[in-house]
């Protein structure tokens, strides 16, 4: 009996770890967003570059709209609305874009690993909100891609100086935003519904603190272009990869050794964290 559980215990191992392994060794990890400007910001730019890096293979897909809360993503798939820009990157790192996409479009383009869904930045920290629509584009995405696996992007909160009308949600604190996103993944995350979630927004909060200090954005609410942008493709490569993203050695030529230090560690410390606190 020893013998068999040794066996069984073995054979899950290896199966654990050929999973931790996708994208390495020829195999291709492909994961699609059902976003808007906030998953531009952290998949169309970096992830790509860190995968090639640690020798991982990838094919990145985001549909976008700028501003695009669920409600909408829900609207356009009920009518089969090709309302999307397409952006592809191959997984020889070619970027294609295609517009005027619909979501079953770009969900039959490829077999997809991961689909990701996300909520608009001013609505991000409402869950009541979220709920009211989530279920039905979960429902939506699982019926056109029946095993594929679903994760949810953890966006961020606006810089506190932000102009932005829906800071105004949170009382036009930075603070309070932030935690209502948290409390938005830890329910989600129980849900059962995401097989994880990517925390970029605590990778960014993370580096606020930082001697970046509270500089993540270039307008307030989307990212910096540079050390920005890099925290978020930092936190989907750990995530995706399930690697250390500190042990990485790529780093964009605009950004200093400094930088780059401090997103890989504020990456690197939110995917600990979360999967600490998410429990």
């Amino acid at each position: 009996m020893k013998k068999i559980i040794v066996l069984i215990t073995v054979a899950l191992f290896q199966v654990y770890a050929l999973a931790a392994q996708k994208g390495s060794d020829g195999e291709v990890l492909k994961i699609l967003a059902i976003g808007n400007s906030f998953s531009e910001d952290a998949l169309e730019n970096y992830l790509y570059d860190l995968a090639k890096a640690g020798n991982k293979k990838i094919i990145i897909g985001n549909m976008y709209i700028g501003g695009a809360p669920i409600e909408l993503h829900v609207s356009n798939a009920d009518s089969n609305k090709k309302a999307y820009d397409y952006r592809k990157i191959q997984v020889d790192g070619e970027k294609i874009s295609r517009k005027n996409v619909s979501i079953e479009e770009a969900i039959a383009d490829e077999k997809w690993d991961y689909i990701s869904l996300q909520q608009a930045s001013p609505l991000s920290g409402k869950y009541d909100v979220i709920m009211k629509h989530l279920p039905l584009l979960i429902s939506y995405v699982r019926s056109k891609a029946p095993g594929v696996a679903l994760v949810y992007h953890q966006t961020w909160a606006y810089q506190q100086d932000s102009k932005h009308a829906g800071f105004a949600n949170y009382n036009r604190q930075q603070k309070i935003m932030y935690q209502q996103i948290v409390e938005v993944s830890k329910k989600l995350s129980k849900s059962g519904w995401f097989k994880f979630i990517v925390p970029s927004g605590t990778a960014v909060q993370n580096g606020r603190t930082s001697g970046i200090g509270d500089h993540y954005t270039r307008d307030g609410y989307h990212l910096n272009l540079g050390y920005g942008r890099f925290t978020a493709a930092c936190t989907w490569y750990e995530k995706l990869f399930d690697s250390d993203v500190r042990k990485n050695a790529y780093k964009p030529e605009k950004l200093t050794s400094l930088e780059a230090t401090i997103a890989k560690t504020a990456a690197h410390k939110a995917v600990k964290n979360l999967s600490v606190c998410l429990k």
